[in-house]
């Protein structure tokens, strides 16, 4: 189940994965599969060559892109969520949704 997200932002990610460009959604996210873990990052994009390459320049498997026209979709989750977000500069939603890393042997979280 997703939460935490506007009508208007799934809208405007839609839109951006249907003009076939790299698009990012972070959303609060429950799934007893997956304990412990309260968000998920969506990446979008409608050309999969261009998510595939994604994928793989990330260190990611293309093989798990939820390949659901018409948005396709690869799911990004804990640790490897916030490198991702961090590496593309998405502040915000490591921001809205508390996405931090706690440095070994310290109280303080590393955005």
């Amino acid at each position: 189940m997703a939460f935490g997200i506007t009508r208007k932002e799934l809208q405007q990610w839609k839109d951006a994965v249907t003009r076939e460009e790299l698009a990012f959604i972070t959303h609060y996210w429950i799934d007893p599969r997956f304990p412990g873990i309260k968000t998920v990052t969506k990446v979008g994009c409608s050309h999969l060559d261009i998510l595939s390459e994604w994928c793989i320049a990330n260190g990611l498997n293309p093989a798990y892109i939820h390949q659901r026209p018409p948005y396709p979709h690869f799911d990004l989750m804990g640790l490897k969520q916030i490198e991702i977000l961090q590496k593309e500069q998405l502040w915000s939603h490591l921001e809205r949704f508390g996405l931090t890393v706690t440095a070994p042997h310290s109280e303080r979280p590393m955005l």
